[in-house]
C-alpha cells in the first residue's frame, strides 16, 4: 500500500504528526522502534514544563501560545487532563540573563507576569530562601504537562482518524527520488510521497548526520522535601527555574504532584554526558543525586531531603540549543523535527500542526525561520 505521509519515530512530535496529517484526511503510515510512550528516549518521567515567559527566545511564545490552544482542544477531544496550572517562578541574580530575558519576553508578548524582589519572594513562597540581589519572575499560567498521556492521547487521535501505527518496528533505510520516498524496516518496505523524521535522540542516525546534533545524559531525581510535601502541593507551590548562582546550568522542579511519597521532581538543565541511545549510562550514581540537591538547596532548602527515585532520560541538543523543524537540506520531500534540547515537549502539539503543513504544502504560517535547518549549511 502506498500511504501519502510516513511519519518515522511516534514520540512526542511524532504522535502530533501523525494526529494531524490524519485529522487531515491523508494516508498515514507512523513507524516506531518501540512501543509508545517508552522510557528510553525525551519525553518521559511524568511531568513536563510548559510555560509562556519564555526567556530562550520570544519567537517561541506565539508557538507556545497555540500549543496551550491545541493541548486544550487535545483535552476537550480525548476527555483527559493534560494541561495543570500552577504558576511559574523563574528566579536568579536581578542582573542576570534567566531574569533579564524573562521579563523582556514577556512584555514583549504581554504575558502576565509579577516580579517580586528580595524578602517579597519568601513572603510569597515561604519555602524559598533568596540570595542576596536575586529577583523572581512569576508566571501566571505556567504549569506542566503529563508526557506519557499526552503522547497516548495523540496516538489514540492518529489511529481514529485512520492512520496506520507500526510499533516494535526498526527502520533500517530510507530514501528519496523525485517526489516519492521509500522507507524499508526490519519488517516491510513502504512507499509515500512525503517523509517526516521526528527520531529524537536517533536523529542523527536517521538523518546521517546533516545536521550537527549532540545526544546528552540527563538525571532526574524525586526529592522528599525535609519538611514533608504539603508547603509544595500544586496549589501552593510553582513550577520552577534557577539560576545557578556559580553560573553553570539551571536547575528546574515541580511541586509534588505525585502524592506523599512521591516528592519533588527536578533537575538540572544541561549536561556533559554525551552519549548515543545505545551507550547512555542508565545506572544513577550518587554524584549525578548531588549535583542536582547542591544546587537546589541553596534557594530550596527543603529539598536537601531524601531521593526517593530517580531516572535518566536524554537530550539532543542543537548548536545553538533552538529547534531544528523545516524541509530536509537536500530532500525536498522530507521534512525533519529534531534538537529539542530539553525544552522541546511543550511545543510537540503544535510542531505537529506545523509538520502537516510542511508534509502537506511545503510551507506553514508558523514562525519557524528560528528552526531552519538551513542555518547550519557549511
Amino acid at each position: 500500500m502506498a500511504y501519502d505521509v510516513i511519519v518515522l519515530g511516534l514520540g512526542a512530535m511524532g504522535s502530533a504528526a501523525a494526529q494531524h496529517l490524519a485529522e487531515r484526511g491523508k494516508r498515514v503510515l507512523g513507524i516506531e522502534q518501540f512501543t509508545s510512550p517508552h522510557d528510553k528516549g525525551s519525553s518521559h518521567g511524568g511531568s513536563r514544563m510548559i510555560r509562556q515567559a519564555y526567556f530562550e527566545s520570544p519567537d517561541y511564545i506565539p508557538l507556545v501560545l497555540r500549543a496551550y490552544e491545541l493541548w486544550r482542544k487535545l483535552e476537550r477531544d480525548t476527555d483527559t487532563r493534560l494541561l495543570h496550572i500552577t504558576g511559574g517562578m523563574n528566579i536568579g541574580s536581578g542582573d542576570g540573563e534567566l531574569v533579564r530575558r524573562t521579563i523582556a519576553a514577556s512584555t514583549q508578548h504581554s504575558i502576565p507576569f509579577t516580579v517580586l524582589e528580595g524578602r517579597a519572594i519568601n513572603v510569597r513562597f515561604p519555602e524559598v530562601f533568596p540570595l542576596t540581589g536575586d529577583v523572581a519572575v512569576h508566571e501566571t499560567n505556567a504549569g506542566y504537562l503529563f508526557p506519557e498521556e499526552c503522547i497516548r492521547a495523540q496516538l489514540a487521535r492518529a489511529s481514529r482518524a485512520g492512520a496506520e501505527l507500526r510499533f516494535e518496528e526498526s527502520v533500517v533505510a530510507w530514501s528519496a527520488a523525485g517526489d516519492r520516498v521509500e522507507v524499508r524496516t526490519d519488517k516491510g518496505s513502504y512507499s509515500a510521497g512525503h517523509l517526516v523524521i521526528t527520531a529524537g535522540p536517533w536523529a542523527n542516525e536517521a538523518l546521517d548526520g546533516i545536521v550537527p546534533l549532540r545526544v546528552t545524559r540527563q538525571v532526574m531525581a524525586w526529592i522528599q522535601p525535609r519538611t514533608g510535601v504539603r508547603p509544595f502541593l500544586p496549589d501552593r507551590f510553582p513550577v520552577f527555574l534557577c539560576e545557578d548562582a556559580r553560573g553553570g546550568a539551571h536547575g528546574y522542579g515541580f511541586p509534588a504532584i505525585d502524592g506523599p511519597e512521591g516528592g519533588m521532581k527536578a533537575a538540572i538543565h544541561g549536561s556533559a554526558d554525551v552519549c548515543t541511545p545505545e551507550s547512555v549510562d542508565r545506572e544513577i550514581h550518587e554524584r549525578d543525586l548531588r549535583r542536582i540537591v547542591d544546587q537546589l538547596r541553596m534557594r530550596i532548602p527543603a529539598l536537601d531531603g531524601k531521593v526517593v527515585r530517580a531516572q535518566t532520560c536524554l537530550y539532543t541538543m542543537s548548536p545553538d540549543e533552538h529547534f531544528v523543524i523545516g524541509a530536509h537540506p537536500r530532500f525536498a520531500s522530507c521534512s525533519i523535527a529534531c534538537g529539542f534540547s530539553g525544552h522541546g515537549f511543550k511545543f510537540a502539539c503544535v510542531v505537529g500542526e506545523i509538520l502537516a503543513d510542511l508534509a502537506m504544502s511545503g510551507s506553514t504560517s508558523h514562525p519557524i525561520g528560528l528552526f531552519s535547518p538551513l542555518r547550519f549549511a557549511g
